[in-house]
């Protein structure tokens, strides 16, 4: 009786220690999505200014988002993807690309001309659960023509990695297809993403599947010292009184 009795109680920590782990991870997405506009933790992020390029950078929840933006910016991943989609698996419908790309969690980065004030840039993210870890999830990350090759797309992804290393998430998530030569280069050679744990793997007997799942993962922020920790304190004591 006590060998199994000493299991069960290994095996209640163990659920409990899994539990208070979710819950803390939880948290911290939930806390991430209270953000009014997540570009505040990065402010040198807000423009960029480079190879011909001049735009300011907004951080929008789709829910605050004018129609007129979300209609563009399903029309331009419209336009760079249903080729890739009909020839996959998934094939594509509007009405469930659309239904993706505005639901309530989802968040837009988006790049406007600082002389047309047009969009021209975005990329559509979530802080979310994937499993048991807090991630920022890139769903789309799509550029007009004339803006591609000119390091804007690299600026976009280094911003949602700042933003997964300032909220805490572990790692930065994508989907991207196989037959996708430009973006299978543009995540795994410039922006160094590797094949996640959680990509399926290809079967053996049957057709391969059509998409791998990428991620890099966020070094987590250090944690202070307990000095660090009492200067702190002190400082909020001071500011308080």
């Amino acid at each position: 009786m006590g060998r199994k009795s000493t299991k069960g109680k290994e095996k209640k920590k163990k659920r409990k220690e899994e539990n208070a782990k979710y819950e803390a991870s939880l948290a911290k997405v939930e806390a991430a999505n209270k953000i009014p506009d997540p570009l505040d933790l990065v402010p040198p992020f807000k423009k960029f200014e480079r190879n011909g390029l001049n735009v300011r950078l907004e951080c929008k929840k789709v829910t605050n988002m004018e129609k007129e933006l979300v209609d563009w910016a399903f029309q331009l991943t419209k336009a760079n993807m249903q080729t890739l989609y009909e020839e996959s698996d998934w094939g594509w419908k509007d009405k469930d690309k659309y239904s993706e790309m505005t639901e309530e969690k989802a968040q837009y980065l988006v790049a406007v001309d600082v002389v047309t004030s047009k969009p021209v840039a975005f990329t559509h993210f979530r802080f979310d659960m994937e499993l048991d870890e807090e991630v920022v999830y890139c769903y789309e990350i799509q550029l007009e023509e004339d803006c591609r090759r000119k390091g804007l797309g690299k600026f976009l992804m280094q911003i949602l990695e700042l933003l997964a290393y300032k909220t805490e998430m572990t790692k930065v998530m994508l989907t991207t297809f196989k037959n996708n030569k430009v973006s299978q280069d543009f995540f795994k050679k410039t922006m160094k993403y590797e094949v996640d744990e959680i990509s399926p793997e290809d079967p053996l007997f049957d057709d391969a599947y059509h998409y791998e799942i990428l991620s890099k993962a966020i070094k987590p922020k250090p944690k202070p010292s307990a000095a660090e920790s009492v200067t702190a304190a002190n400082h909020q004591l001071v500011t308080a009184s």
